[in-house]
């Protein structure tokens, strides 16, 4: 009598049981399809991009589940100043802003390419229009400086071209990595990690 209530008590409880654990994972799933992936769009030279300012903030944002893409002005293999390459299978004039949460434009000497680049420059206005991340290294906030985007704003470059970022009206704090609301510059190669772990926490909300 014992062993057939027992039996009829197993019967009873496993379809709940199992019913609980279909219905968790379940809830699991639509919480996952639920979650924002977040990402990047990454804008290198395409020959003589400085190699540690893209790898470093890319392993940085990566490790942080943040998808990232690189672009450049050309398809095709992107070469680094210390011998890095990368393969391009997308142009700057694919680029939308309104699809991606940051925008970067990684330094090295190649990166003055973007300097005068209208197309370079509306990437800038755009992501700043519509409230995204935005980030330059070494050399390249001269671009984000001569697409107007940091005229009165706090920001910091390489050595070399202060100069331009004054002349446009940007305040030059000297700093090796600047934030100003949303748009992070920094001074060179070697606060490269450092340039990555500020533009995460900006995108994860930190």
């Amino acid at each position: 009598m014992k062993n057939i209530k027992r039996f009829i008590f197993i019967s009873l409880t496993i379809p709940v049981f199992m019913n609980f654990i279909f219905s968790e994972n379940k809830k699991k799933v639509i919480l996952q399809k639920g979650v924002k992936i977040m990402k990047v769009a990454m804008i290198i030279a395409k020959d003589g991009f400085r190699d540690e300012e893209y790898l470093q903030p890319k392993e940085v944002l990566t490790k942080a589940k943040i998808n990232v893409d690189t672009y450049s002005s050309s398809t095709g293999t992107a070469k680094g100043m210390l011998g890095a390459t990368v393969k391009v299978e997308k142009t700057i004039d694919e680029l939308k802003a309104e699809d991606y949460d940051g925008i970067i434009f990684v330094g090295g000497m190649g990166s003055s390419e973007y300097w005068d680049n209208p197309k370079a420059h509306k990437i800038a206005q755009d992501a700043v229009a519509k409230n995204k991340v935005l980030a330059a290294i070494c050399i390249a906030p001269v671009t984000l400086a001569k697409a107007g985007v940091l005229k009165g704003k706090k920001a910091t470059v390489f050595p070399s071209e202060v100069s331009q970022l004054k002349s446009n009206g940007v305040n030059y704090t000297g700093k090796d990595v600047e934030t100003d609301g949303k748009i992070v510059t920094a001074a060179g190669p070697q606060v490269a990690r450092q340039f990555g772990e500020k533009i995460r926490d900006l995108l994860l909300g930190r």
